[in-house]
């Protein structure tokens, strides 16, 4: 008898119920669509964030004391102790491993070249240049634990540099060469340079470079020379050893918690903290694996991400919050509306016996059926939604979940109670007799 009358009261007023379900049903669509996103977005703006470079630097403990302005490094790039180039495949060994998406080891040091393309063929006398030598990984492969190759190396470390032309081969003797360098040596992809050494007679010459790329970065290495980091190693005769290490991780922002110091913490907290990829718990955990390494956040770029993911959470939250205050005030009007409607059905069904709570209970059914028809067909139309604006933001839509659904069927019936609350309870306390009347 009770689903006869939940279902009666939807035959015998289809209109009221499709508006009242159309508008619930928009709400939830946009509701499902904010919170799909809002659960995508920071896996997808930390991979977007990534071409703002490495947000972790690691520098051998033993180097002198830090002289850091505005999160720029402006000790000499030869001062200090090496780091082993042997340790880098423990990086994939910590906890975080998988949200390590690159590491590019860096050694500096001066080189003298010329290019002898500049020089008659007459003249053997080939002028030189005193040039800054980037060693650096390409695109080298390090194997990993599992057994599987990981690819890094400074093109996916800072993916904003610009080549024209190709990148270097790691195990071959070629380079890129900063553009502002490449037009005093008047150089191109496909030129020659000369490398010479300093001996007690002078300059001689040795080898060369191949190069293949002109690079532009708007930084100093548009005045540098970038190859292989085992040339750069063979000139400082530093061989398998490196200067400064540059890491570019995922990372969660860090909150008030992610900010404390973990030798404060509680066995229970630090696990908490440790598990949570905090940048500060990424560092801490490539301190441990590279022994005597200090291992600094790039605050420029670890600070840009975390405010800028913070603002994009909070908007998608406010627009969840402004459509199911939205769906509820409909729900609410229209509530209102029936309840004014079916004060004679009301009266009688006092009149006959039924208690408060019966009549109370009869209309919130008939909500709630309401309230998960409406929340099914806003998640589906808030899946179209999701893809659309993931496509369109993000290059790619947050994948359909079924916690979202079960979110979205909580959430219309918790508006859709919280609307009907008023009209319900003062339909449950109608006064049969001045309404049988006609009063």
């Amino acid at each position: 008898m009770f689903l006869r009358l939940v279902t009666d009261s939807f035959t015998r007023r289809p209109r009221r119920q499709l508006l009242t379900g159309a508008a619930l049903a928009l709400g939830m669509a946009v509701a499902t669509a904010a919170i799909s996103v809002a659960l995508d977005v920071g896996n997808r703006l930390a991979l977007e964030f990534r071409s703002l470079g490495a947000n972790l630097v690691v520098t051998p403990t033993a180097d002198s004391l830090p002289l850091e302005i505005g999160g720029v490094d402006y000790r000499p790039a030869n001062a200090g102790a090496y780091l082993p180039e042997s340790d880098l495949p423990k990086i994939k060994e910590i906890f975080w491993h998988n949200n390590i998406i690159a590491f590019a080891p860096i050694l500096e040091t001066p080189m003298t070249v010329g290019n002898p393309a500049s020089v008659p063929e007459i003249s053997s006398d080939i002028p030189t240049y005193d040039v800054q030598f980037l060693g650096t990984w390409a695109r080298h492969t390090v194997p990993a634990p599992d057994g599987s190759n990981f690819v890094t190396g400074i093109a996916q470390t800072d993916p904003w540099w610009r080549v024209r032309g190709r990148w270097f081969e790691d195990n071959v003797r070629e380079c890129v060469v900063g553009m502002k360098l490449a037009k005093r040596l008047g150089v191109s992809p496909g030129s020659y340079l000369m490398i010479f050494r300093h001996n007690n007679g002078g300059e001689e010459s040795s080898d060369g470079l191949t190069v293949v790329g002109v690079l532009e970065t708007g930084g100093p290495e548009d005045d540098q020379i970038v190859g292989p980091l085992s040339i750069a190693q063979s000139i400082a005769n530093k061989p398998q050893q490196y200067r400064k290490l540059y890491v570019s991780a995922l990372t969660k922002p860090e909150d008030e918690f992610g900010r404390r110091d973990p030798s404060t913490l509680s066995q229970a907290d630090y696990d908490r903290w440790f598990c949570t990829p905090y940048i500060s718990s990424i560092a801490y955990q490539l301190k441990q694996a590279l022994p005597g390494t200090d291992v600094r956040i790039i605050r420029r770029v670890a600070d840009t991400e975390g405010a800028i993911l913070s603002h994009v959470e909070m908007l998608l939250w406010l627009v969840t919050l402004a459509s199911l205050l939205a769906a509820g005030l409909a729900v609410g009007a229209s509530s209102a509306a029936s309840v004014i409607e079916r004060r004679t059905e009301i009266g009688l069904m006092k009149a006959l016996g039924a208690g408060s709570a019966n009549i109370g209970l009869l209309l919130a059914a008939e909500q709630l059926l309401l309230a998960f028809v409406g929340g099914g067909i806003g998640y589906s139309l808030g899946l179209i939604l999701a893809r659309i604006v993931g496509d369109r933001i993000f290059g790619a839509p947050p994948e359909p979940s079924l916690l979202v659904l079960v979110v979205v069927l909580v959430l219309a019936a918790g508006v859709t109670l919280f609307g009907s609350a008023l009209p319900l309870r003062r339909a449950a306390h109608y006064d049969p007799a001045p309404i049988l009347r006609g009063e």
